[in-house]
């Protein structure tokens, strides 16, 4: 007991005694102040490199801590601090770095350390030492040019970089960054510093920074700015031949600089082997296989530059990442119509491995089939139901079928099968015209398909074959590739057949009937309306035995060859939809649509036309103006082509101007382009194409024009035509004029029928001489030199005046004397006096009366002028004669007494010969007969006697 009551005081005695001793040791060796401080600096990397030792460690090893202190400038001027931590060992030299944002030639720096013991195995070392004397560092020697720095420094895209510009105490001093001004702020009276933030890849020969005085280039630098360094992506090996590993993967962004410090470079590490190989190539490496395929390889891929470095890991088994080659020696054997055999063999590999391969077969459609076989080394493959002559794309490609890792490269190679008949009918259509006793039929027919054709189609049979006469026969053949020929027919019944033909053999017989009475159909046309995509076509069904449907079409039907086109449809069809590329805005296009019946008759059913999408017109029509008056005008225009339209023409517009302020009904007023304004009128009947304008005024000047207008609305707008209406008077005087006249002109006719009936009741026409019949009967029987004697071929002779007194013997009051051959020619009346036989006025008319001669009775036969004891001698003109004798009437009138004068008219004394005027003049001949002359004798009515029968029977008005 007693040695455990005296053992705690021994301890604390002992430890005591060794505290004491430790402390006296340590005593010795404090303060543990830094010695040997050196400071260097490197300016491309703008880094100050401090270095320094701590002498008399009381033990091996310290946790130790040393502040350090930077400033610049001054001393006073601390700009960073910071502790450094690390384990310090007996006579050991420290190192540490700072890299500065402004570049040490910028200004003075100044350096110095400090430690402090924080090691927890000996708390009561745990104090500071002094501070180290400040390390001055110069990296600019002062006195020199103006300098811009850094120089040519090489960050990374997207870093900070601050400049300095010693500009030796210059004012007006200003930086540029590819001629955009920085601003920056003053360091002190000699340094001007900027920072340029998010620097951005220019160019890879680097960012040009320069500085100057008034445009004055003092200094300037380069600044070269990279890519980031991308880790390397897809990185993986893998063999072919199982000796080689091949190792590939994507370095991304180069970060290639024109700068020679900027290398990109690549390191293959194995770690468990422990080799490294340099990569010659940015993007692949091999590394021979020196181990078993079933050994595991751990790979490090290193991507380093000047800045900074990035690495990626893969670990596998070489027989995992076996990649086979291409397969070689592909060929087809057994090649057919539809069958062929394809052969190829996988090299290096040999019998270690099951491959499958996969087998793909493409024809010119891009329809893939796919197979998949099993092999060691050769592989071999069947293709079955090819088509005829048609070319395929065979690709075929490996992989290890027990540990798949990729498939080999594709192998690709050609096959081209045999060729066989065409296997299918040609699609034939026809065209028919009649004219001249003949049907001019256009053959037409569809080239058959390649999956049809079988082969390169050679020509095209054509046998035309007359139902009526079926000896006649007709047969063409037509060299490919023709689609189509013309056929001259008698309008009988014919039935033509067309087939297809190649190397091999004939294809099915294609079958139309051309009856005799085709191509004179009519049938009405019906308009429709398509879209940008097409027509839908649509129709009724018909009755009877219909096989099938055919619509047709010309896809340019403005030109001569209108490229025709037509469907084949079923029995059961009513409707299709046609589109094509071909079809034109503001074209109209005409569909018609057939039945073809079991005969192989085709029979038009129906007509469309329509377009795909209408526009305005082109032109406006040309307008006559026609029954122009006072009041209105008719405007016309028949001869406006709606046809040539590209739409359908749904009426037109009538445009008036005029002075008048309001449009008539049925029209509205529109503003015109040029600021006037027009009555416009609507006439929505496109077939009407005349226009009465009425209710205008007289002598008023109108202009009017006409445009038609369809669905997609109005055409140009035509020329105003003038029109000036004429005076209103004029027409009313038609309205006057006209009747008064047909009025006048019916009285006039009616008077002149009046007066013909009344002439031919009153006056009765005198028979005419020449036209008698007596005449040429008297002529041909008696005496031929007998003629009419004329009015002009009479003299007058004598008018004897003869006055009675009673009871006693009397003579005339007057005596006549006949006209001496000398006194013919003067026009006045001449008398002469002679005895009067008895108290009579006697007037002798000598006219012809064949009857009186005859009877040999006359009244009076005058003889010679020296005879005639009571003649009247009168010579004048026939048309004077009754005033002459008018004048004696009166004369002797006035002094005869009534009831005693007798009137004997002696008429004109005819000539022998026919118009012997002269010498009946110059030497008058007596009448050879008294039938020559006739007598009247006009007596008073108390001294009538009865008169002749000779002179009744024929009385004659002078």
């Amino acid at each position: 007991m007693a040695f455990f009551a005296v053992f705690p005081a021994v301890f604390f005695l002992a430890l005591l005694s060794w505290r004491t001793c430790q402390s006296e040791v340590l005593a010795e060796h404090l303060p543990l102040t830094p010695e040997s401080l050196s400071v260097s600096f490197s300016s491309s990397l703008q880094r100050l490199d401090l270095q320094w030792t701590v002498h008399k460690l009381p033990y091996q090893e310290l946790q130790m801590v040393f502040p350090i202190e930077i400033s610049r400038t001054e001393t006073s001027k601390v700009i960073w601090m910071g502790n450094y931590s690390t384990i310090v060992k007996r006579n050991q030299v420290l190192h540490w770095s700072w890299e500065s944002e402004l570049p040490l030639e910028c200004a003075t720096h100044f350096v110095r350390i400090k430690s402090i013991v924080n090691d927890a195995r000996f708390p009561e070392l745990s104090f500071e030492s002094n501070w180290s004397s400040w390390e001055e560092v110069h990296a600019h020697t002062p006195g020199q040019k103006p300098l811009l720095f850094p120089k040519d420094k090489l960050v990374e895209e997207g870093a900070n970089v601050t400049f300095c510009f010693n500009s030796g105490r210059k004012h007006g001093m200003s930086c540029y960054l590819e001629e955009e001004l920085i601003h920056g702020e003053q360091l002190d009276s000699n340094i001007f510093t900027f920072k340029l933030t998010n620097v951005p890849f220019i160019r890879q020969e680097g960012t040009h920074v320069y500085c100057g005085v008034n445009y004055d280039l003092l200094d300037g630098t380069v600044l070269f700015v990279s890519k980031v360094l991308e880790e390397p992506k897809n990185f993986s090996c893998e063999t072919q031949d199982l000796k080689t590993l091949n190792c590939t993967w994507d370095p991304g962004v180069d970060t290639s600089l024109s700068y020679d410090r900027q290398q990109q470079n690549y390191i293959l590490f194995e770690s468990f082997s422990g080799k490294e190989k340099y990569c010659e190539h940015n993007k692949w490496c091999t590394w021979e296989i020196s181990q078993d395929l079933e050994a595991t390889y751990n790979f490090t891929l290193t991507a380093e530059n000047y800045l900074r470095k990035r690495s990626v890991n893969s670990a596998f088994k070489p027989i995992d990442r076996v990649h086979p080659k291409a397969p070689e020696s592909v060929q087809f054997e057994n090649v057919g119509a539809t069958s062929a055999v394809v052969t190829w063999k996988i090299p290096v590999l040999g019998n270690y491995f099951t491959l499958l391969c996969q087998i793909e077969l493409h024809d010119k459609e891009d329809v893939r089939r796919e197979h998949n076989v099993s092999i060691k080394v050769n592989g071999e493959f069947l293709f079955s139901e090819l088509e005829p002559d048609t070319e395929y794309v065979v690709h075929i490609r490996c992989a290890n079928s027990k540990r798949f890792w990729k498939w080999s490269e594709w192998v690709t190679h050609t096959l081209v099968t045999a060729q066989a008949a065409p296997s299918k009918a040609l699609d034939v259509w026809r065209i028919v015209k009649s004219s001249k006793g003949f049907h001019n039929v256009t053959l037409f027919w569809k080239p058959l398909s390649k999956s049809h054709a079988n082969g390169k189609i050679l020509f095209y049979n054509i046998a035309a074959k007359n139902l009526d006469n079926e000896s006649e026969l007709k047969l063409l053949r037509i060299p490919a590739p023709a689609n189509g020929t013309e056929l001259t027919l008698d309008q009988g019944s014919y039935q033509i057949q067309v087939t297809a033909n190649n190397s091999v053999g004939t294809s099915p017989a294609s079958e139309i009937v051309i009856a005799a009475d085709s191509g004179n159909e009519e049938v009405e046309e019906e308009k429709i309306n398509g879209t940008n995509d097409g027509f839908l076509i649509s129709w009724k069904p018909q009755s009877g035995e219909v096989t099938s449907y055919i619509v047709e079409w010309c896809e340019h039907p403005q030109n001569l060859h209108c490229d025709l086109q037509w469907k084949n449809l079923g029995p059961n069809t009513t409707e299709t939809f046609i589109s094509s590329e071909a079809f034109t805005p503001g074209i109209r296009y005409s569909f018609r649509i057939y039945k073809l019946s079991t005969e192989k008759t085709a029979y038009l059913v129906e007509k469309k036309t329509g377009y795909s999408q209408e526009l305005a017109p082109l032109d406006s029509p040309q307008v006559a103006v026609k029954n122009l008056t006072s009041h209105s005008f008719t405007l016309s225009w028949e001869d406006y082509d709606t046809e040539r339209q590209p739409g359908f023409i749904r009426g037109y517009y009538v445009c008036l101007k005029s002075n008048a302020t309001h449009c008539h009904p049925g029209s509205v007023k529109e503003s015109l382009p040029d600021k006037s304004t027009c009555c416009k009128h609507d006439i929505s009947d496109p077939k009407q194409k005349t226009f009465l304008v009425k209710d205008l005024q007289p002598e008023s000047f109108y202009e009017f024009s006409v445009s038609s207008y369809t669905s997609a609305g109005e055409g140009p707008n035509g020329t105003f035509t003038k029109v000036t209406t004429p005076e209103g008077r004029s027409h009313m005087l038609i309205y006057v004029v006209l009747p008064m006249t047909l009025c006048v002109l019916l009285i006039a006719i009616t008077c002149y029928w009046k007066s013909q009936w009344v002439k031919e009741k009153c006056y009765p026409d005198i028979p005419d001489p020449y036209k008698s019949s007596i005449l040429s009967l008297i002529k041909s029987k008696e005496n031929p030199r007998i003629t009419i004697m004329n009015v002009k071929d009479c003299i007058p002779d004598a008018i004897e005046v003869i006055n009675k007194s009673e009871g006693t013997k009397a003579g005339c009051m007057g005596t006549l004397k006949p006209l001496t051959g000398s006194e013919s020619s003067k026009p006045a009346n001449n008398y002469q006096d002679f005895p009067c036989p008895a108290a009579c006025i006697s007037f002798e008319n000598l006219t012809y009366n064949e009857s009186a001669c005859d009877s040999g009775s006359c009244a009076y036969i005058p003889g010679p002028a020296t005879a005639l004891p009571c003649q009247l001698g009168l010579l004048a003109s026939p048309d004077n004669l009754p005033n002459t004798a008018e004048d004696a009437h009166t004369n002797f009138q006035g002094d005869i007494p009534a009831g005693e004068i007798s009137l004997n008219y002696v008429a004109q004394l005819a000539s022998p010969m026919s118009g012997d005027k002269d010498g009946l003049l110059i030497n008058p001949p007596a009448p050879e007969l008294c039938s020559e002359y006739k007598m009247q004798m006009a007596v008073p009515s108390h001294l009538s006697s009865p008169v002749p029968s000779e002179m009744a029977a024929s009385p004659e008005p002078f």
